[in-house]
């Protein structure tokens, strides 16, 4: 019996075009695991595309993103998938040349007019058909539900229910929605399994670009190996990854040392309101509107102060950054990050108000004031973290 490695590379073997896709709300590992696949199976002859419909809008997650643009390939990711099923009308034109074609709505309808140059078309002339979808596999990555795939999935449904898909995650949330479900939910990373799979068909085939992007999706996803969940496993990866060339200093110069003097003005901003709530479960900190004129930033700035203070205070249950946010007309209303470094969903604590993001780091936009939701935000956390264990 073939394990479940080989059962995936069969599969591999056999697709015509293969699909890559993950999750909308993108992140360093899910953006550097699809990358690394993509440039294996060129490496190994296969046609596969990469599609994400990325969350529209321009919130702090989905601008953090462009900070993996320095990855090969990154530019290829296409945000809107075309011709997944096309529905075709055909005109045989043996007893007729077309002159010309209009359409026009109608009750609901579109009716199409063709005018015959010669002779005539009659109802017999006519065929009706779906071609077959583009993609004969889909592999996603790094995406426990395939709602999580956002507009790709809700858009295309009937593709993906008769496509046959191989699922890719580390989560423990993951609903096995594959035909093959390789769940691994002791790696830090989805680029992890994905090393562990490349090794198990033939390590020679690493070039330094698929070991640059898959040591990417592990230094993001363990804030630069900070985080408590480092496995021996995840060292070994990172030690044969480094030796097959991977950049790791331009990882770590793109992703953690490019930060500019207001950043650190706003990170010094944060560290001084930083303030612990509920026995120090709950961590928080606040920033006006102002702060970030006077810094020079913006909310995309969050993201890295939350990475730092993930690193920093590990005993924190929750971490939230309040925020002010200012429309065109001036008008201030608050946002806010959570983030768990503990087994705690964040989407979960958070449902009541629209989050968007992951189970480990949700964003969340409201109408109202920063000091009004403040202390609404903490209480309903407070409550709900109670039904977690540690």
């Amino acid at each position: 019996m073939l394990n479940q490695h080989q059962q995936i590379f069969e599969q591999i073997k056999k697709a015509k075009n293969i699909l890559i896709a993950f999750s909308s709300n993108w992140n360093g590992d899910n953006i550097a695991s699809a990358l690394a696949l993509n440039l294996f199976l060129k490496k190994i002859g296969k046609k596969a595309e990469i599609i994400s419909s990325k969350s529209e809008g321009g919130t702090a997650m989905e601008i953090k993103s462009k900070a993996f643009s320095f990855l090969p390939g990154f530019e290829e990711i296409k945000r809107i998938a075309r011709e997944m099923n096309k529905f075709v009308i055909s005109l045989n034109l043996a007893k007729a040349q077309i002159k010309g074609v209009k359409y026009r709505l109608e009750s609901g309808a579109a009716k199409f007019i063709v005018t015959p140059q010669k002779g005539t078309f009659s109802a017999e002339d006519v065929k009706i058909e779906t071609e077959d979808a583009k993609y004969d596999l889909i592999i996603i990555l790094d995406t426990p539900d395939m709602e999580g795939l956002g507009r790709l999935f809700s858009e295309n449904r009937q593709f993906f229910y008769a496509t046959p898909i191989i699922n890719i995650d580390h989560h423990s949330s993951n609903e096995e929605y594959g035909q093959i479900n390789l769940i691994q939910i002791n790696a830090v990373a989805t680029s992890e399994i994905i090393f562990s799979l490349f090794c198990s068909y033939d390590e020679n085939l690493f070039d330094a670009d698929i070991a640059t992007c898959l040591l990417t999706g592990i230094i993001s996803k363990t804030k630069n190996f900070k985080t408590a969940n480092v496995t021996p496993d995840t060292l070994a990866a990172t030690s044969t990854l480094i030796s097959r060339d991977a950049r790791r200093e331009e990882i770590v110069n793109q992703l953690y040392r490019s930060r500019g003097l207001g950043a650190l003005k706003l990170w010094g901003i944060i560290l001084n309101r930083l303030t612990y709530a509920k026995n120090g479960q709950i961590i928080w900190s606040a920033v006006t509107n102002n702060d970030f004129i006077k810094t020079a930033t913006s909310k995309t700035d969050l993201n890295d102060i939350i990475d730092e203070l993930i690193a920093n205070i590990p005993e924190a249950k929750v971490i939230i950054i309040f925020y002010e946010i200012a429309d065109a007309a001036g008008n201030l209303t608050a946002s806010f990050l959570v983030h768990s470094p503990k087994n705690i969903n964040v989407l979960d604590l958070t449902r009541d108000y629209n989050p968007k993001g992951d189970e480990k780091m949700a964003e969340i936009e409201t109408k109202k004031q920063l000091e009004e939701i403040r202390e609404e935000i903490i209480e309903l956390i407070d409550k709900k973290i109670s039904q977690y264990a540690g």
